[in-house]
């Protein structure tokens, strides 16, 4: 039995860096890459063929030709130098990679950098040329506590340690639990791609169950060497580049064995590999196929039913092929050439026949087609089962579908047992689901696996093409099962893997308002939702968010906080130039004279609001030149009244208004004040006189 991981195969770096270049090249354009853009040898050789350059420092870039920077990165220099010399550049740099460049140059100068990994890999060198203290590598517990021993005699104040995107998740947890031990000031980043955390773990698990194990990629791939090395503790275990490997290792002896490989190994070579591995099985299957068929020879032929054409396939592939082939000797898979084509049947000539042989556009495809030759031309060779002899207008029935389904379905059988991602049409609705159409075969998807609401009717997905990965096989009925969802949800979470690898706190972003609650809204920011809290939503106190911003609307955001564990986002909404306060001191200085309209009446005064979000107080005293026994007595809940700004505390948030600035002293007013000040003004004079007297009694 052969059991291939499902994480087998490139990870979301790699993939990303490999098609880029790719479609440069498809664009005809001239690109050279900075080293080898991935480890592995066969890739290499592809894009060299299609006259991709490698080269080692970005000064041997040729004239005309576009710089790939490769997923491990590179050291910091080597960016500013294309900088410099104006060389155009694209940097394919893993978003993980590049989130540790971030890590480690982020921090305070003089920071100590701890980096779990290989020093001469590209990956390390360029974390480590990012950082702005001394930094030292590490590959295993044993080197971590040597270089802790030396920085005992080092005045360490800040210690931070991260590690190689590919590094041993094993090692890594040893290397952690020291740390945490000995260093407990230390700030531990764990930066291991969940992709290589994920194939590290089934390769154990899966490692466990074989008896043996094989590992593809390439021998200097630190990700496939890691692979390697978690599964020979567990099972016989053999790292090889390409499948003409085989040849030297014997695996009859074994009875289970695995197979993973590498973030960095193509699909191709992995497909190689499996059907290398199977050709002994297929070959002894052959020979019992031949067995069988020498028996049915020699066997009594019994007269059985003729196939019947099935437009609304309800009888299933099995039932038809069975019958055809029980059928009697004229009833066989046949050879035709194509002589005719009207708009609804293809006429063939059926080798050793004299019968004319019709396929009716029902039986020609799978897939939905409106006319015959979307499919087949004249002079076409096909392969055809014989569905019916009718000897009364000396024709055979004919069916390309059936054969079509025969020979897909070992590519149906293949795509569950490695995982691969199918694309095929949506051909019917059926209770329960969706069929659809896929390398000549029918596959039945759930409607829970279609991704399609249950709200929502199941019609929208009809003549729609699909991916899909097929989740469970019924080889004696030949039915297969499929999910949507699967692939959607897998794309899903890389997408939103390497969306967290570029976001930063503080950032500022564009989304799309999903959803709103009662305590805030969720935005979409291309792949994942993050919340805005309805205090972040206005500057002034809301009741719902619905009151800012409604489902479908586009925002900007800020980042205000990212939680690494949860994957949790905060968003903030609110803009510092909209701060109330801030409007206030750009707009209404002490001195202002403006309307306010009274929202608050208290036993020492009124408050009444400026601006939206502010509130000043006019004091008793403040409201009018004539004696006030109470606010209320004169002023209302609503009133406009103008007002001046008189004092403002932004520490505070206080504002102090006066309505009686803007009346004008009345007469008796001023008059009093005078009176009072000759008053004062003729006391001063007596007490001054008397101060004189008894000053000169003393001068006496």
């Amino acid at each position: 039995m052969i059991t291939l991981a499902k994480t087998a195969g490139f990870c979301f770096g790699v993939d990303r860096a490999v098609s880029l270049v790719y479609e440069l090249v498809e664009k005809g354009e001239r690109v050279c890459t900075l080293g080898q853009i991935i480890h592995n040898n066969q890739l290499v050789a592809d894009l060299e063929s299609k006259g991709v350059k490698i080269i080692n420092d970005v000064t041997e870039c040729p004239d005309g030709y576009t710089v790939v920077i490769r997923t491990h990165g590179v050291e910091k220099n080597v960016i500013q130098k294309a900088d410099e010399l104006g060389i155009h550049y694209i940097n394919a740099t893993c978003p993980f990679v590049q989130k540790i460049h971030r890590i480690v140059s982020e921090q305070e100068n003089g920071t100590v950098t701890l980096i779990a990994g290989d020093e001469n890999h590209p990956e390390v060198m360029g974390i480590r040329s990012y950082c702005k203290g001394e930094s030292y590598v590490f590959k295993n517990d044993t080197e971590l506590l040597n270089i802790l021993e030396k920085l005992k005699n080092h005045d360490v104040n800040s210690l931070i340690c991260v590690s190689q995107t590919t590094f041993s998740l094993k090692e890594w947890k040893k290397c952690e639990k020291i740390l945490k031990k000995l260093y407990t000031n230390c700030k531990i980043y764990s930066t291991i791609c969940n992709a290589t955390a994920d194939r590290q773990e089934e390769a154990q698990a899966l490692s466990q169950s074989s008896d043996a194990m094989i590992v593809i990629g390439g021998k200097h791939s630190s990700n496939t060497c890691k692979l390697s090395d978690v599964c020979k503790p567990n099972a016989d275990t053999f790292l090889i580049e390409t499948a003409s490997e085989l040849k030297d290792i014997d695996l009859s002896k074994y009875n289970s064995i695995g197979v993973t490989a590498g973030a960095s190994t193509p699909s191709v070579i992995i497909k190689e590999v499996l059907k290398t591995m199977s050709e002994e099985i297929i070959e002894k299957e052959v020979e019992v196929a031949a067995t069988a068929a020498e028996t049915a020879d020699t066997a009594e032929k019994a007269p059985k039913a003729a196939v019947k054409a099935s437009a609304d396939g309800e009888a299933t592939f099995e039932e038809l092929l069975e019958e055809s082939f029980r059928e009697d000797e004229n009833s066989k898979v046949v050879t035709g050439t194509v002589v005719n084509i009207t708009p609804t049947e293809v006429f063939v000539d059926v080798e050793g026949r004299k019968q004319t042989g019709v396929i009716a556009l029902d039986d020609l495809s799978a897939e939905p087609i409106s006319n015959p030759s979307e499919v087949v031309a004249i002079g076409d060779k096909l392969n055809l089962v014989i569905m019916k002899t009718d000897d009364s207008e000396g024709v055979l029935k004919l069916s390309k579908k059936l054969v079509d389904a025969f020979q897909g379905w070992e590519d149906i059988v293949a795509a569950k047992e490695s995982d691969e991602i199918l694309e095929g049409a949506v051909t019917a609705v059926v209770k329960g689901g969706v069929i659809v159409v896929a390398k000549g075969s029918r596959v039945f998807i759930p409607a829970s696996q279609t991704g399609v609401p249950r709200n929502q009717e199941l019609d929208i997905l009809k003549g729609a093409t699909v991916r899909f990965k097929v989740i469970d096989v019924n080889p004696a009925r030949r039915r297969a099962v499929g999910s949507i969802k699967v692939v959607a949800n897998e794309e899903k979470k890389a997408q939103q893997e390497a969306l967290w690898a570029t976001l930063e706190e503080g950032m500022k972003i564009t989304g799309t308002v999903k959803s709103l609650t009662s305590y805030g809204a969720f935005v979409d920011i291309g792949g994942m939702d993050g919340m805005i809290h309805i205090s972040e939503l206005s500057w002034n106190r809301i009741k719902h968010p619905s009151e800012v911003v409604n489902v479908g609307d586009a925002v900007e955001v800020t980042i205000k906080k990212l939680d690494d564990e949860t994957k949790k986002i905060s968003l903030g909404f609110k803009k510092i130039e909209d701060n109330p306060w801030e409007i206030l001191k750009r707009d209404y200085p002490v001195g202002t004279d403006c309307k306010a309209t009274i929202v608050g009446i208290s036993a020492f005064g009124a408050f009444a609001n400026i601006i939206p979000g502010i509130d000043g107080l006019i004091h008793i005293s403040q409201i009018s030149w004539e004696r006030v026994k109470t606010p209320a007595d004169v002023l209302n809940v609503g009133d406009e009244v103008d007002v001046r700004i008189v004092e403002i505390d932004f520490d505070k948030k206080r504002v102090s208004l006066s309505m009686k600035e803007r009346i004008e002293k009345p007469e008796e007013v001023i008059e009093e004040l005078a009176d009072a000040s000759e008053e004062v003004a003729e006391e001063a004079v007596e007490e001054a006189v008397e101060e004189a007297v008894e000053e000169a009694a003393d001068a006496e």
